[in-house]
Formats: structure tokens, C-alpha cells, sequence
């Protein structure tokens, strides 16, 4: 018997499935308990956003991406180390609660035969976080955000930014430092496929800088920004517009990966966005980029690569504990040449990862260090990542952190440590499900000594669904 068929067939459930439950407990600030000593100089808030329902009315959702958002909050300061925990309460959220049944269709998720007239596109809240000018939001990229309350995570409403979002808003913005301002893009299907921009400075309000045509019905995960310009690695996937207006199977399920088309690099200058480079490529996807920089009229972007689309199909799996297919994602390094119109890739590590952060004080710059979430052996890929690293992206070093057995992270958010000049000098944070505890804390690590293991664990009393991305607000 193969692994693969070991893996699918085996009736014994793993132990970090029991991750992927609804949140068993939702509360405010209240104090964690911490196993070993908290960093003097580690002060300010974690905020984390993940899909914390896994069913409505019984019925399951039929992928990872599909459930209500939730968010967790830590605060670390001088008094010790509070955290909280709650589903985020979207309008469409609520509605559907106290509906007799599923009223929406989601990501991977039909909607009901009862309700496909509708066309109404539920807010699941449960990609990201946005802190921007004093307000906290949670993001997800088929809907307009959602404001939360930094005091207790309670749900303060959707915003459209004063208006300007025009019908989806990313859930991944990327701040340019230089400029003073985060950047982010939504898709907006119709005749024609196009990227909406917009721009969030430092202060002021939301702009929306114009609109980019996509090559065909696509979808856009992330993207990447240096300081002259947006960078989109646009895949070659195809989505089945003609279905999707009949609301014939799940959004998931009309997208087609059709590597005959290619990908596109698509280069936007952010002074001159109605005038994009566009660079053909061979077929790839990704996921998520770690960051950016400029070498004269050359762009250098790290980021996570995929042969193909099967990603998609084990991100789907996981919440039922069986994959098909093992995860493929590996650590790349683009060269972008935008006056000559070429692009290349290459790989720099062997390992299986993904959400790859850099420290936000090498963001647009040339930096050395890319922390991720890894899978530790060939066995493991079946599964969620089980471990945190830091690769030396010219070397190609691999440091992986010790946790411990059975610890399962979510992707390691990096904090500098106050008047450090080097660039690993600093905490990662990561929120890990330990199984045998059936129960979540959060992990701080010595940037330097990964290896060392964690430094401190800030233990919540109940398990937290797994979680994508997060950030740090600085006390």
C-alpha cells in the first residue's frame, strides 16, 4: 500500500483535525497563562484572523476557507499577557444564524437552490487584518471589510471606506514605506475582468487610483509592492463566469487551472497605473508573496511556488483529515526585468512552506531573511504545517524552530525588538494547536534562536481554531 493510499484510507483521524472545530468559548481580554518569561522589550498587540465555523445548521462547510471569520487578540504588557477571543458577527453572518438554513454559498460551498436568485455574497470576515489610521479591520477579498473593535474584537460594521471600495477590497494590502502609504487591489468580474486600486495613505483618506484589465476571469490572491510599483503574478486559471451567473456549483468549483494559457507577470507603476507592463509567462500559481525590492529597472520578488493548482484541493481536504494530495508550495526568487520584459524564477529552498513574512523593517528592501511556516518531513505534507523557519534566502539556510512534538503554527508573524539594527534582531509569534493539551497558545521565539524553541508560551484555557494571517500594533 502506497502513502498516498495510507493517508485517504486510514480510518484513524489525526490529532490536529480536532483543530478545525468551531470555537468552543468566545470571551474578551482576560489573562493568559505564561509558561517561561515574556521579553522586557516585547510590548503591543497581536491580532489574528481565521474561518472559526466549520458547519451552519449542521451542514458542513465543504472547505477551509469557507467558514465565519473569527479573531483573537493578545496583548502583551507590562502587567502580564491578556487574551481574547471571538467570532466576528457580520451582518450576513448573523442573518444566516437566524435563518432555519444555509441562505449562502461560499468559496468552495454551493448556495442553496432555494436562495441562488439572491446573488447576495456573504462577508465571512476570515482572511486577514488591517490596521490602518486608528481603526482595526478584518479582511476578505470577496467583500467590503469589516470594522472590529480593538477593545474587545466585538464587530463595529462593514465599511466601504467612505465609498471607495467598489466591490471587493484584498485581503492582502502591502504598505510602501518610502511613500507612506499601503496599497491594495480588489477583483471585479463582469465583461470584462479588472483590478480595482486603490490607496490607503498614512493619515488621510482611502483613494481608489483607477482600474487594470485582467487577461481572462481570474482569480488574485495577493499581490506585491516596491516603491514605484504593484506587482501581480496573475495565474493561469480560468473561472467559468457562465456557471457562476446560473450559481452551478461553488466558486472553488469553476475555477480551472489551464496551464496552456500561461501566466502573466502584470507590473503596474503606481504614478501611471493606465499604462501596466505585462510579461507572459509559463504556467504557475501562488499563494502569497514575502516581499519586494527594486535593482535599477529589475524587481526582485520572493515568494511561494506551485506547479500547479492542486494547493486548492488540499486546502479544501484538510478540515476532514484526509488529503489526496500532499502540499507543494516552495520558496522562490523572481527577477523581474521590467524595460526588457523578462522574468525568471528560481527555487531557493527544498522545503515545503508557506505564509512567508519578512521584518517590516526590510519591507520594500533588500533583506536576507524569510520566516515560514514548513512542514518538517515528506510525511507531514499530507497535513497543516508543522513547524516555523527562517531560510537565509542567498544561502539557502533552513532553521527550524523547536516546538516540540504534535504542536501544530500558524504562520510566524516577526517583532522587531526595540533599538535593534539588525534585521533578525527580534520575536516571531506564532499561534499553535498543541494536540495532546487540545488546546492553542501562543508561541514567542528568539528570531536568532529559533532552534532554542519558544521563550515563552502565553496558553489560552480552550483550543483556537487555526488562524491565516496577523499582525503586531506596537504598544
Amino acid at each position: 500500500m502506497t502513502t498516498a493510499m495510507k493517508q485517504t484510507t486510514s480510518s484513524a483521524a489525526p490529532g490536529w483535525l480536532r483543530a478545525f472545530r468551531t470555537l468552543p468559548r468566545q470571551h474578551g481580554f482576560e489573562p493568559l497563562r505564561v509558561e517561561g518569561q515574556v521579553p522586557e522589550g516585547l510590548r503591543g498587540s497581536l491580532y489574528r484572523v481565521g474561518p472559526w465555523t466549520f458547519e451552519v445548521h449542521g451542514r458542513p462547510y465543504q472547505h477551509w476557507f469557507d467558514g465565519d471569520g473569527g479573531m483573537l487578540g493578545v496583548r502583551f504588557g507590562p502587567d502580564g499577557v491578556r487574551g481574547a477571543a471571538r467570532l466576528l458577527e457580520t451582518p450576513s453572518m448573523v442573518a444566516e444564524r437566524k435563518a432555519s438554513g444555509q441562505r449562502y454559498g461560499a468559496y468552495g460551498t454551493p448556495t442553496p437552490l432555494l436562495h441562488k436568485l439572491r446573488n447576495q455574497q456573504k462577508n465571512s470576515a476570515n482572511t486577514s487584518v488591517m490596521a490602518w489610521n486608528g481603526k482595526l479591520y478584518a479582511l476578505f477579498e470577496a467583500n467590503v471589510p469589516v470594522e472590529v473593535s480593538p477593545e474587545d474584537l466585538s464587530c463595529v460594521g462593514e465599511s466601504d471606506l467612505d465609498g471607495v471600495v467598489v466591490e471587493s477590497f484584498s485581503a492582502h494590502p502591502h504598505r510602501v514605506p518610502s511613500r507612506k502609504t499601503s496599497y491594495n487591489f480588489g477583483v471585479s468580474y463582469g465583461r470584462e475582468t479588472k483590478l480595482e486600486l486603490y490607496a490607503l495613505p498614512d493619515g488621510g483618506g482611502a483613494k481608489r487610483l483607477g482600474s487594470v484589465k485582467l487577461p481572462g476571469a481570474t482569480m488574485v490572491h495577493d499581490f506585491i509592492a516596491t516603491d514605484r510599483y504593484l506587482v501581480f503574478f496573475l495565474p493561469a486559471l480560468r473561472l467559468n463566469i457562465f456557471r457562476m451567473l446560473l450559481r452551478l456549483g461553488s466558486y472553488s468549483e469553476n475555477l480551472h487551472f489551464r496551464p496552456e494559457v500561461g501566466s502573466e507577470v502584470l507590473v503596474v507603476p503606481i504614478d501611471d497605473v493606465e499604462h501596466p507592463v505585462r510579461i507572459p509567462t509559463e504556467a504557475f500559481y501562488q499563494w502569497h508573496f514575502a516581499n519586494a525590492f527594486e535593482e535599477g529597472e529589475k524587481l526582485v520578488v520572493d515568494y511561494v511556488h506551485y506547479p500547479d493548482f492542486t494547493t486548492n484541493q488540499w486546502l479544501g481536504e484538510l478540515v476532514r483529515g484526509r488529503t489526496s494530495t500532499q502540499a507543494k508550495g516552495m520558496l522562490h526568487r523572481a527577477v523581474v526585468d521590467v524595460k526588457a520584459g523578462t522574468f525568471h524564477t528560481e527555487r531557493r529552498s527544498d522545503v515545503s512552506c508557506e505564509f512567508p513574512r519578512v521584518a517590516p523593517g526590510v519591507v520594500g528592501r533588500a533583506h536576507g531573511t524569510v520566516f515560514m511556516g514548513v512542514h518538517t518531513s515528506d510525511e507531514a505534507k499530507w497535513g497543516p504545517h508543522n513547524g516555523v523557519a527562517r531560510i537565509e534566502v542567498a544561502t539557502g539556510r533552513l532553521t527550524v524552530a523547536a516546538l516540540g512534538a504534535e504542536q501544530y503554527p500558524s504562520e510566524p508573524v516577526f517583532v522587531p525588538r526595540p533599538g535593534g539594527s539588525a534585521e533578525d534582531d527580534g520575536w516571531v509569534l506564532t499561534q499553535v494547536y498543541d494536540v495532546k493539551a487540545d488546546a492553542s497558545h501562543i508561541a514567542v521565539l528568539d528570531a536568532q534562536r529559533l532552534e532554542d524553541g519558544p521563550v515563552a508560551r502565553c496558553h489560552f484555557d480552550h483550543a483556537l481554531p487555526p488562524t491565516f494571517h496577523g499582525g503586531f500594533a506596537p504598544a
